[in-house]
C-alpha cells in the first residue's frame, strides 16, 4: 500500500535522525501529501503512564466528510506492560464520531485490535507490519 509505505519511510527516517524539529512544522513538503502533517523526533513526550517516550509518528488523515484516521506511535524506554517491544501505539479509524477500527497496546492488555465491536489479540512484529495490517482493516471496513 502506497500510503502505508510513505508513512513507514517517514517513521524510519525520524527514528534514525537525531535532528529535533519543532512540533507542528511541515517537514515533507506540501500539506496535501499522502501523510499530510507529522511531528519529527521529539526527545521526550509524556504519556499516560508517565514514562518518557520519543514520538515517532503522529498523523491525521481525513478519509471522507465524516471519517478520519489518527496514527500515533512512540518509542518507549522499556516495553509497555503486556507487550514485548519498545513501542507504544494507538491507531484509530473513526466514522461519524465512532471508532470502528483501533489498534493499541494499552498497559496490561498488551497488543490488541478492535474491529467493529470485537476485540482480538494482535501479534506485533514490526511498525511496518502494524501499519500495513491497520490500513488493510480500514480498507476492509470502507
Amino acid at each position: 500500500m502506497a500510503r502505508a509505505a510513505a508513512c513507514q519511510l517517514r517513521v524510519a527516517q525520524r527514528a534514525l535522525s537525531k535532528r529535533a524539529v519543532p512540533s507542528g512544522k511541515w517537514v515533507s513538503g506540501a500539506p496535501n501529501s499522502t501523510c499530510t502533517r507529522y511531528l519529527t523526533w521529539t526527545w521526550s513526550v509524556g504519556i499516560d503512564t508517565n514514562m518518557k517516550a520519543g514520538l515517532l509518528l503522529r498523523e491525521h488523515h481525513q478519509i471522507g466528510d465524516e471519517s478520519f484516521v489518527e496514527l500515533k506511535v512512540w518509542r518507549v524506554p522499556r516495553p509497555v506492560r503486556g507487550s514485548a517491544h519498545r513501542y507504544k501505539y494507538s491507531l484509530a479509524y473513526v466514522v461519524r464520531g465512532m471508532c470502528v477500527v483501533r489498534y493499541d497496546n494499552e498497559a496490561g492488555k498488551g497488543d490488541h485490535r478492535h474491529v467493529g465491536g470485537w476485540e482480538t489479540a494482535y501479534r506485533f512484529s514490526t511498525i511496518d507490519r502494524l501499519l500495513d495490517d491497520f490500513w488493510s482493516d480500514v480498507d476492509g471496513w470502507r
